[in-house]
C-alpha cells in the first residue's frame, strides 16, 4: 500500500470523529467538514516527508482544529474588509461642496471669514493658500516681518478661541467674503508680478497664472459682480505686459518697454472687460485700476498716454478708496502734466517711507529737477527697501547715470 493510500485510510478512519470533535467545540458543522479536508491535505504533504505520527487521530484533530480557528478569524475580519473595500468604491454622491466648485478658490472663500478683521483675513489666507511667506506678505501689507507675524498668529488664536466655524461658503456668505478674496487674489498676482523676495525670480509666473486662474473662477461664479471683471481685467491688462517687463535682468520700466512684445490678446479681453464695467456704472477699485491700465495699454507709444485720463481716474479711486498709494500713482501722472516739481509737494507729503516704489518715484522727480545728490539719496534707499534683483539693478544704473553735481 502506498503511502498516500496509508493517510487516506487513516484519514477515512478518523474522519467521522474529527468532524465530530470540532463540531462540538465550534458549533458550525460546515466549518469542522471544510478543516477536516484541509488537515487531509496537510497531511499528504508533511507524512511522507516527516512519517506518520504516533497518533494520527489525535494529530488530524489538531490541524483541523487549528485550520477552523483561523477560518473563524477570517470570517469575522470579513464584514470589516468589505466595509473598506465599498468605502474605496462607494458610489453614494459625494457631500455637496457648496456654490464654490474650485478646491483652493472654496478654502479661501472659507478662510476669509467675516468675523475677523479685514487685513487678518487677507494675511492669514495669503499665508495658508497664497503660497507667501509671511516676508512676503508683511511686505505687500509695508509692515516689520514680526508685526505681520504677530497679526497671523493672533488670527489663528482667534479662530481657534471662538470656535470660529470654517465651513464651505454656501451663496449667501459670498457677498460678506468677496472683498477680501478679491485682496488675496490681487495680492498673490502683485508678489508674482514683481517679487519681493530676494530668493525668488523676479517675475513669478506660477502666482501671476494662479492668480488670473482665480479671477477667471470667480468671473464664472459672479458674472454680474462688477468688481470680479474688474480685478479680472486688471489683472489680464497687467500681465499682458510681462513679456517685456524684464530685459538683461533690469526691470524694464512703462514707458521703456517695447510695446511691440505685448500681449495682444490679453489686451484685447481686458479692455472687452473694462468695457463691460464701463456699461454697468457701479465703479469699484478694481475697474478703475483697470481702466488705468487700458488707458496705458490702449496708447501705441509712451508719448501716447494720456495723462489727463489716468489723473480723473485716480481722482476718481481716491474719492472711492483713498489710499497714499492712490495719490502716488495720481502724482506720477501730475508729473506728466504739471511737472516734476508740483508732483514732487505731492510724493513728499505721503507717509510711505518704507514703500520702495515711493523712493523710487522721488528719485526720478529729483533727477528730473536736476536735484542729484537727493536723487542719488532716493535711489540708495529705494535699492535697500527691494529684494528684487532685476528691481535693484534698474534703480543702481539710474543711480550711476545721475551726474555728480
Amino acid at each position: 500500500m502506498s503511502a498516500t493510500a496509508a493517510i487516506e485510510r487513516t484519514f477515512r478512519e478518523e474522519y467521522g470523529r474529527v468532524v465530530a470533535s470540532l463540531t462540538r467545540r465550534f458549533g458550525d458543522l460546515d466549518v469542522a467538514e471544510d478543516a477536516a479536508a484541509e488537515a487531509l491535505l496537510v497531511a499528504l504533504e508533511r507524512w511522507p516527508v516527516d512519517g506518520t505520527p504516533p497518533n494520527p487521530g489525535g494529530w488530524l484533530t489538531t490541524t483541523a482544529g487549528n485550520k477552523a480557528l483561523d477560518r473563524l478569524r477570517r470570517e469575522r475580519k470579513r464584514d470589516a474588509k468589505h466595509q473598506a473595500a465599498l468605502m474605496i468604491s462607494d458610489d453614494t454622491p459625494h457631500e455637496p461642496t457648496g456654490i464654490v466648485e474650485d478646491d483652493r478658490l472654496r478654502l479661501i472663500f472659507t478662510c476669509c471669514h467675516p468675523a475677523l478683521a479685514p487685513e487678518a483675513r487677507v494675511a492669514l489666507t495669503l499665508r495658508l493658500l497664497g503660497g507667501l511667506t509671511v516676508a512676503e506678505i508683511a511686505a505687500a501689507f509695508l509692515v516689520p516681518e514680526t508685526t505681520m507675524a504677530q497679526r497671523i498668529t493672533r488670527a489663528k488664536a482667534k479662530i481657534k478661541g471662538a470656535h470660529i466655524p470654517f465651513r464651505v461658503p454656501s451663496a449667501a456668505d459670498l457677498s460678506d467674503r468677496l472683498g477680501a478674496v478679491l485682496a488675496v487674489v490681487y495680492l498673490v498676482f502683485n508678489e508674482g508680478y514683481l517679487s519681493s523676495s530676494q530668493d525668488a525670480e523676479p517675475l513669478r509666473e506660477e502666482l501671476t497664472d494662479e492668480a488670473i486662474r482665480l479671477g477667471r473662477m470667480l468671473r464664472t461664479l459672479l458674472p454680474d459682480e462688477p468688481e470680479v471683471a474688474g480685478l479680472l481685467a486688471l489683472m489680464l491688462l497687467t500681465d499682458s505686459r510681462r513679456p517685456s517687463r524684464v530685459a538683461g535682468g533690469e526691470l524694464v520700466p512703462l514707458h521703456e518697454q517695447d510695446r511691440a512684445g505685448w500681449d495682444r490678446d490679453l489686451i484685447a479681453e481686458g479692455h472687452a472687460l473694462v468695457r463691460e464695467c464701463l456699461a454697468r456704472n457701479r465703479p469699484g477699485q478694481y475697474q478703475l485700476l483697470a481702466a488705468v491700465n487700458a488707458v496705458h495699454t490702449d496708447a501705441r507709444t509712451a508719448a501716447d498716454t494720456d495723462w489727463r485720463q489716468i489723473a480723473t481716474l485716480y481722482t476718481h479711486l481716491q474719492a472711492i478708496a483713498p489710499s497714499p498709494f492712490v495719490t502716488l500713482n495720481r502724482a506720477i501722472a501730475l508729473a506728466e502734466l504739471d511737472g516734476p516739481e508740483v508732483a514732487l509737494a505731492e510724493v513728499d507729503r505721503l507717509p510711505l517711507a518704507s514703500y520702495h516704489a515711493w523712493h523710487a518715484t522721488r528719485a526720478d522727480l529729483l533727477r528730473r529737477l536736476g536735484r542729484s545728490a537727493e536723487a542719488r539719496e532716493a535711489y540708495d534707499a529705494a535699492i535697500a527697501a527691494t529684494a528684487n534683483a532685476a528691481e535693484r539693478a534698474y534703480l543702481a544704473r539710474r543711480r550711476d547715470q545721475l551726474s555728480s553735481t
